[in-house]
């Protein structure tokens, strides 16, 4: 079985040098912003950082295929680096500083592409997460300054921290009923959004968290994260790892509550 640690190391060093651009042009006065046909904000920024680490990967990794955010799929093959170059690009605009860049590996096998390598930098807020199949999950500045991932021990509905993202989109798709009496059951609920209840779940710091609508790149790092720290990381109908077009993340004991208020429209 491969280890994939020469591709998590890639991974530290594609986000190095993404960081350090998306962090010269954050707060920036002339930053240009345009607006996508879905209708969400794409600046410079995204586009550099996507093209920065897609040229990194065809010198370092040139048989695998890259699948980005903002310049779609190229390549194919069995290894597949997932992109999202700029994740909560509407914070990066406002000048929030929680916005991360998300890379993440993911291998074809028998249940489909999977992922095996998963990183999320923050840079604004000096934080960074990664994992790698089999070896757990970390979060530090760096490979050699790290702690390992655990997720909460919280077993009651009653004693959780519910992290989401928006009210809009559970509304839109008839779930807004479920939520709300998750809501009312959990100990609290903190609207964080983006990557960062994820981070919180794998680190054992928020129980649960979901997302009605997601792409591909915004899940595949965050996944393999939470799974590696313990925890579970579902669609919303429960098949495991990034490919529902929604999500779910738990530290896995509270996972069936989670899904069992979420994943039916009303």
């Amino acid at each position: 079985m491969p280890d994939y640690l020469d591709d998590l190391r890639l991974a530290h060093v594609l986000a190095d040098a993404a960081d350090a651009g998306t962090m010269d042009r954050f707060k920036a006065l002339d930053l240009k912003v345009e607006t996508k046909p879905d209708m969400t904000p794409v600046t410079e920024a995204d586009k550099a950082a996507e093209e920065l680490i897609r040229g990194q990967l065809h010198r370092a990794r040139p048989r695998d295929a890259v699948l980005g955010e903002e310049f779609g799929i190229e390549g194919t093959g069995p290894r597949r680096w997932v992109v999202d170059p700029i994740d909560g690009t509407k914070n990066y605009v406002r000048g929030v500083p929680v916005w991360a860049t998300l890379i993440s590996l993911m291998e074809a096998g028998e249940n489909g592409f999977q992922p095996v390598v998963g990183l999320v930098s923050a840079p604004a807020l000096n934080r960074r997460w990664w994992a790698a199949r089999g070896h757990g999950a970390f979060t530090g500045r760096s490979l050699s300054a790290a702690s390992r991932l655990k997720v909460s021990a919280v077993s009651r509905l009653q004693d959780a921290s519910f992290a989401y993202s928006s009210l809009s989109g559970w509304e839109e798709q008839g779930r807004l009923d479920g939520f709300l009496d998750l809501s009312r059951k959990v100990w609290r609920t903190r609207g964080y959004g983006d990557f960062w209840p994820y981070m919180m779940v794998a680190e054992g710091s928020v129980d649960l968290c979901a997302e009605p609508e997601l792409s591909l790149w915004d899940m595949a790092a965050n996944a393999i994260i939470v799974t590696e720290a313990g925890g579970s990381f579902t669609g919303l109908d429960g098949r495991p790892g990034p490919h529902s077009e929604n999500a779910a993340a738990s530290n896995g004991l509270l996972h069936d509550e989670l899904l069992d208020h979420l994943k039916s429209r009303r």
